[in-house]
């Protein structure tokens, strides 16, 4: 079979899809991933055939335009963290509109939706898997007869706020009130003959890379698989080859904040405070600007880079913003958490609040506050607790047991292929 992936601008997007796609390409399927122009080059470098989609999208710039009037400076209020089950409770539609309008302006070019179909209709892929964000995926799906999956990096945003516009509207779209996205997609489907419906928005099925305890919207046909940890080409240092002579502690902001400079994330010289003065060795993932002008404690390594899937198993620990690949290697590992969730107007919906309360469940880390509420001595407080308490490394151990019960991708192929087969519209 011919299989097309359609990825989010992001590398920490496609990073997820990686092992998912190298699975079906070593069964002997052919496979593709498209792509803004921007990350052509990490898809080439995962040894994966691209195809660049549109313009280049200047993600940094979009997203920078997307941000909120500036916040008032001075101490925030302090507020209770998040539940991810609980958000857009008050006003859906109004949030559902916010976000057709981010996922329309940020992360697709007018030329998107045109050269996918152009290529699909060339290639004719039987199966189209895309990212959540990425609605040009079911479009052409759709257009050219291929089934459409799916495939999420973190919370289900998109299902959990259709689900609660539908829910208010007694299980259906209210009456007399726009649909944003439909107003956006079905005129692009009618110029090629078909219409828009709940499966071009949430395919036929979601393939979800969680475990069970990430809360997810019921209603959703979801394929689980265990997400294995990628982390792009990498050397292992040296320094990593020596076993540590303290517990180690990872501190890392993830890929997408630091690489696109938007919202509000964690300073380092909060999280250098809250670890100068314990007894422990900490690694810290930061670039040159996220580490600004800070003193770095003489316990800190600060490395711009280093891969996760060989540094997380060696930490006692991980402090991060709640990024699907950080959270990924810590379950795979065993590494109780500490999640500092980043503050951006679409957070919400991109799965850190719902990893940091799955920890929790799981007894396996703490979800210590959001960004703009973090301080230093609630960090160093939570961080000890986690470190001293045994109960936070038994969570972690559990959890890790719990995903190994997950089909890994290679096991998950065989069912993508009979669905395939069923799904598809085309001969």
């Amino acid at each position: 079979m011919r299989i097309l992936f359609v990825t989010a601008p992001f590398r920490s997007h496609l990073y997820v899809q990686v092992p998912l796609a190298w699975a079906l390409s070593v069964a002997g399927h052919e496979v593709r991933v498209a792509s803004a122009p921007d990350i052509a080059g990490d898809v080439a470098e995962a040894g994966l055939a691209g195809v660049p989609v549109g313009d280049v999208l200047a993600l940094r710039e979009r997203m920078a335009a997307a941000e909120p009037a500036e916040r008032t400076p001075g101490t925030p209020e302090p507020r209770q963290n998040a539940v991810q089950s609980d958000y857009g409770i008050e006003d859906p539609l109004a949030e559902f509109e916010s976000n057709v309008l981010g996922w329309q302006s940020l992360f697709h070019s007018d030329s998107t939706f045109e050269d996918l179909i152009a290529f699909t209709r060339h290639w004719r892929p039987d199966l189209i898997i895309s990212d959540t964000f990425m609605f040009a995926g079911g479009v052409a799906a759709r257009i050219c007869g291929a089934a459409h999956a799916r495939m999420l990096f973190g919370a289900d945003g998109l299902a959990q706020l259709r689900g609660a516009v539908t829910a208010a509207g007694g299980g259906r779209w209210p009456a007399g009130k726009p649909d944003p996205l439909r107003d956006w997609l079905d005129p692009i489907l009618r110029r090629h003959g078909e219409s828009f419906d709940e499966q071009i928005a949430l395919g036929e099925w979601t393939v979800i890379p969680m475990p069970s305890c990430v809360w997810r919207p019921p209603g959703v046909h979801y394929l689980p698989v265990r997400h294995l940890p990628f982390n792009g080409p990498a050397r292992t240092p040296d320094w990593l080859l020596e076993p540590p002579a303290r517990r180690r502690v990872c501190v890392t902001l993830g890929l997408a904040h630091r690489e696109d400079d938007h919202g509000v994330a964690a300073t380092a010289d909060d999280l250098f405070a809250a670890v100068a003065d314990l007894d422990v060795e900490v690694v810290a993932t930061l670039n040159a600007k996220q580490l600004g002008h800070a003193t770095i404690p003489r316990n800190v390594r600060v490395v711009d880079f280093a891969p996760l899937n060989l540094l997380l198993p060696t930490c006692s620990a991980v402090v991060h913003s709640g990024g699907a690949g950080t959270f990924a290697g810590a379950v795979a590992n065993g590494v109780p958490q500490l999640i500092v969730p980043n503050v951006y107007w679409s957070e919400k919906w991109w799965g850190s609040v719902a990893m940091a309360n799955a920890v929790e469940d799981r007894g396996a880390g703490v979800y210590v506050a959001d960004a703009d509420q973090l301080t230093a001595p609630l960090l160093h407080e939570q961080l000890a607790r986690v470190l001293d308490d045994p109960s936070f490394q038994a969570g972690a151990d559990r959890l890790r047991r719990e995903t190994l019960s997950l089909p890994t991708p290679h096991e998950l192929v065989p069912v993508l292929e009979r669905l395939t087969l069923a799904h598809r519209t085309r001969d």
